[in-house]
Formats: structure tokens, C-alpha cells, sequence
């Protein structure tokens, strides 16, 4: 049996929105963070004043700071105090094998990593340090100034910034283009200055890593960088991110279409109230009403969008909704905003007909006053709800009065006194009606033989089936495995790994597939695996589980696609 399971001279702000908060972040408990600024290569004299601005910062927002270039803090026992590990401007190679090992364990396991300027310079022969930071360091013109865009107003680290910001800095090129693994928070505009060998160029972004945060800004060469309120609160932002504190979807976002970023042209007003269009934000007055996108219905998408309530406010994002009376509750589904009232009609509910998965909801949101994000992914007449890019929500509809298939899409103002600003809303249309998904609890079978569930606290609902060992299996009644195409699940392995067997009717039945389970080095560091399904066979779901000796490994969730 396993022995346990373990649980960031001033340039000129244009554009900005709000003022750098200094008091502490109430919502956030005390916490450690480790500055590390190692250099075994160029070695920038802003490192001293970013280690004391991290401090300084970390003595506002409750957080305490231990600043070292001894690699030897790399160990797992002594990083586990940790919630955020920043690199400062560290360059070349700076860990051995045994610590690049302890750090890879305490990010795969749900530490955070931040990485400041020339921590893109930094461990060119660690694959896994590459995909950490996102991209790795090519060459830079002189420093100068430069228009920075700022793609995403919604993250706590750059929620604080106009659409744009001027200032001077040593510009990187990067080697690749991390857009495609990464969320590009902000970018710069190689047309305000020379040298740029990019076109489509990031500068700062996020993304998750395994169980664990990445957050990466290639600003902060200069010293006196350390010292812009706007830089200091993007310092705070990507910090309070890589150490949980602040959530936010840094999955990579590739082909959403604009429906608003400060033009509401295609929308519609309907019922009373209104909203106020200022800084590309579309902030509720009054109602009760619907604005509502009128130019087009949309069939199979993602709709993503930024929101943000100042209390206990009320309002809520409306799929599925018919042009002749979009203002009519009966028609479509409302994913509600609202931080209390029952269960089915708080935050993430579909309202008034699902609750959200309260724990999920809770571990994801962002408090009033932060922004948060939601993404609504609906195809065919499924709808799913993502918070800061955790699901929340799985709805099926089977009213056809209320059909999902085809519609148009609206934010709700719902009163006065209801204070909800909405940003950047935007679109991925996907084609058809999209493949059906099922997504299920491993812990939620209905039939065993030999498994039992195992608390992680990574895993969706801090559970997975666990304890599977060679030619145990789990039954799942409440799927069918009529047309299914693919099987996908989310692992952990610390034992020996083995098969997962996918087969229909029973344990012995039809064979449809099988996917081999890695060793993932830890019980709480998780990966997905998956493979197609062949064959037809109708009945219901069983997984077969084949290995060596002893525990195998767990499975979070696994979803099936037909």
C-alpha cells in the first residue's frame, strides 16, 4: 500500500484605469514566497531593487519573501513552504539534476513559478524549464520605449491597465512564439519601436502547469522599472497568481472573434435599464433587461467573457436566446452572476435549473471587486460553464421550448443597485453542432470490483478512484457506450502505472480500446492520456485496469467522446 497521499527614471502610464492598490489583499492568508536571482551568465544591476520590491510588496499584501542565490534551496522539503517560486532575472544554468527534479515535483504538485525578465535566459538544456517559462530568450535592440497592448484586463496582473501603456524597457525577441501553450496577457506593438523580430509578439503571459501555475513578463530590465506604480502592480498580480491567491484562465486562447472590447455595434438594448459603455467595460444601470448580441445567432461555440461584481450583486449571461423576445425568461438559459441565494441561483448556476458544483465554484472564484471569467461552452444542447478555467457546471437541456442548438447570446442588467461590469467578450464558433462530450467523476462508479476512492487535493472534487490494482475494474452505469469515438482521463501515478482497458457491457465484454498509463512520479501530479475507440457496442461503460504489482495508479476524471 502507498504510505500516504500528499497533498513579480519611471516611464509615463497612458491609459490607465485604476489607481495601484497598497493595502493587503484581504481575501488572501499569509503566505511565503522565494526570490531566486541566480546568474551563471549576464548578471542585471536591477536584481538588488527587485528583490526589495518584492519585498516591500510582500510586506502590503501579507506575504513574506526569503531572497537566495543558493541553488541548494531547491530541495522538495524545503520548497513545500513555499506557495510562489519568482525567478529574477536568473541567467544560464543555475540548478543540478537533483534540484531541477525537486522544482519540477513542487510545480507539478501545485506550486507556483514566476519567471522576470531573464529567467528566459536561463536552463536552455532543461526541456521542462522551457515549457515552464514559455519561451525562451533570443536577443533584444537597445532599450527604448514602446507601446504595450494589453490583450487580457481581466487578470490580476494586468486588470489595472488601459488598452494600452507606454514605457521604456529592454525589449526580448523570443525564439518561439508562445501563443499557441501559453494565455498572451499583453504584447508589444513592434510598429512603436525598433528591433522587434516577431510580429505577433508576447511579453507577458500565463498558463497552467500540470497541477501547478506559470506567470512570465520579459519586463524589468531597468531599475527604474521597480519603481512604476503600474509595474510594481503587475509585480503583485503575477505573483498573487503563480501562488494561487488570485485565479484566472491562463489556458491558451486561439481563435475567439471580438463580439465587444469598446464598440457595442451589433448589440441590442431590451427592457429597461441600460448599460454605461466606458473604457471597454459595459457597466449595468437599471433593468430589468437584456443587451443582447442581435447581429447573429450562434449555433456550436465558446463564448468567453470578463465580469466583475462590486457585493452581492445580480446579473447573469444569457445562450440560447430567440430574436423575437430575448427578454423572456422562458427561452433560453441565464448562467448566473450573483454571489448569494440558493444554490441554483448563485454564481455558475444555470438558473433556477442547475446549481454549479459549489467546492469547484468556490476554489475558483475571484471576490467582489476582482474580475473573474467565464467561459460557456455549448454544443449541441450541453452546456458547460468554466470559472477562471475550472468547469463548474454540466447541463444537458432536454426542453425543446428552450433549445440550445441555435440562438443569440446577452448579459443581463438587472436592477438598480446590481453593479456588474462585463470586458472583452468574444467568440469560437466550432462548427456543426460539435462532438458530445462526458465528462465523469473516476470516484463516481456504480459498480467495482477492488477500487476505492482516494482524497488528492488537486483533483476535481479532491477525489479520485484510487487504491487499482492489477485486474481490478469500475463500472459506470450512467454512461452508454453507444458511438463512442475517443476515451481521454486525467492520471496520477506514483506505483508502477499500467493499462486501462475500455470495454462495453462488463469487465470482459466488448474490448473498444486502451490507453497506457504513465508513471507520473508523484499521487498528486496529474496527466491526461487518451486514446481513439473502434468497434460498436451499446452497453454500459466499464474500465479494466492491467499493471504489475501493488498500486497502479488513480483516476480523476475521464470523458468520453462521441
Amino acid at each position: 500500500m502507498r504510505s500516504g497521499l500528499t497533498a513579480m527614471g519611471a516611464a509615463t502610464l497612458v491609459a490607465a484605469t485604476m489607481l495601484v492598490p497598497t493595502a493587503a489583499h484581504a481575501a488572501d492568508p499569509a503566505y511565503k514566497v522565494l526570490v531566486f536571482s541566480k546568474t551563471a551568465g549576464f548578471r542585471h544591476d536591477a536584481i538588488p531593487t527587485g528583490i526589495q520590491t518584492i519585498r516591500d510588496l510582500g510586506t502590503a499584501n501579507n506575504f513574506t519573501v526569503t531572497a537566495s542565490e543558493d541553488a541548494a534551496v531547491f530541495t522538495t522539503a524545503n520548497l513545500a513552504q513555499y506557495k510562489a517560486v519568482v525567478f529574477l532575472s536568473t541567467t544560464g544554468d543555475v540548478l543540478n539534476a537533483t534540484q531541477q527534479t525537486a522544482f519540477e515535483s513542487y510545480v507539478n504538485g501545485g506550486g507556483g513559478y514566476f519567471g522576470i525578465h531573464a529567467a528566459a535566459d536561463t536552463e536552455y538544456d532543461w526541456p521542462y524549464y522551457g515549457n515552464l517559462v514559455g519561451a525562451w530568450f533570443k536577443g533584444h535592440p537597445a532599450i527604448q520605449q514602446v507601446t504595450v497592448k494589453t490583450e487580457d484586463r481581466a487578470h490580476a496582473a494586468t486588470a489595472h491597465l488601459g488598452p494600452t501603456w507606454s514605457r521604456s524597457d529592454e525589449l526580448y525577441n523570443y525564439r518561439t512564439n508562445p501563443r499557441s501553450t501559453a494565455h498572451v496577457l499583453q504584447t508589444l506593438d513592434e510598429s512603436t519601436y525598433s528591433g522587434g523580430d516577431m510580429g505577433d509578439h508576447p511579453i507577458t503571459w500565463c498558463h497552467p502547469q500540470s497541477s501547478g501555475r506559470s506567470f512570465y513578463t520579459g519586463l524589468g530590465h531597468t531599475i527604474s522599472s521597480y519603481a512604476e506604480p503600474a509595474f510594481r502592480t503587475l509585480l503583485l498580480g503575477g505573483i498573487r497568481y503563480a501562488a494561487g491567491m488570485a485565479k484566472a484562465d491562463c489556458r491558451p486562447e486561439t481563435g475567439y472573434t471580438s463580439l465587444y472590447n469598446g464598440s457595442t455595434t451589433g448589440w441590442t438594448q431590451t427592457g429597461p435599464g441600460s448599460f454605461t459603455n466606458s473604457d471597454g467595460t459595459l457597466s449595468s444601470t437599471g433593468g430589468l433587461g437584456v443587451l443582447w448580441y442581435s447581429a447573429k445567432k450562434f449555433a456550436s461555440y465558446s463564448l468567453k467573457l470578463d465580469w466583475k461584481a462590486l457585493g452581492d450583486d445580480n446579473s447573469g449571461v444569457l445562450v440560447g436566446l430567440p430574436a423575437a423576445d430575448p427578454n423572456n425568461g422562458s427561452k433560453g438559459y441565464e448562467v448566473q452572476i450573483d454571489a448569494t441565494d440558493t444554490a441554483d441561483r448563485t454564481t455558475g448556476s444555470v438558473y433556477a435549473v442547475k446549481s454549479a458544483d459549489i467546492a469547484a465554484r468556490d476554489a475558483a472564484l475571484n471576490p467582489p471587486g476582482a474580475w473573474n471569467t467565464y467561459e460557456l461552452l455549448v454544443q449541441g444542447e450541453r452546456l458547460q460553464v468554466f470559472l477562471n478555467g475550472s468547469k463548474i457546471n454540466d447541463f444537458t437541456n432536454t426542453n425543446a421550448a428552450r433549445s440550445l442548438r441555435e440562438g443569440h447570446i446577452g448579459i443581463q442588467n438587472h436592477g438598480t443597485g446590481d453593479d456588474v461590469a462585463f470586458r472583452n467578450i468574444r467568440i469560437k464558433e466550432l462548427g456543426g453542432t460539435g462532438p458530445v462530450t462526458q465528462t465523469v467523476e473516476g470516484e463516481a462508479y456504480t459498480s467495482n470490483f477492488g477500487v476505492q476512492p482516494a482524497d488528492h487535493g488537486p483533483a476535481s472534487g479532491g477525489k479520485t478512484v484510487g487504491y487499482i490494482e492489477n485486474g481490478d475494474w469500475a463500472g459506470y452505469s450512467t454512461v452508454n457506450t453507444s458511438g463512442a469515438t475517443a476515451f481521454s482521463a486525467r492520471i496520477s501515478s506514483a506505483g508502477s502505472g499500467g493499462t486501462i482497458q475500455i470495454r462495453s457491457g462488463s469487465a470482459t465484454g466488448t474490448l473498444l480500446g486502451s490507453v497506457t498509463v504513465p508513471v507520473t512520479g508523484n499521487w498528486d501530479t496529474f496527466q491526461n492520456v487518451s486514446t481513439t475507440l473502434t468497434g460498436s457496442a451499446s452497453g454500459n461503460l466499464f474500465l479494466v485496469f492491467t499493471g504489475g504489482g501493488g498500486n497502479l495508479f488513480d483516476i480523476d476524471t475521464f470523458t468520453i467522446t462521441k
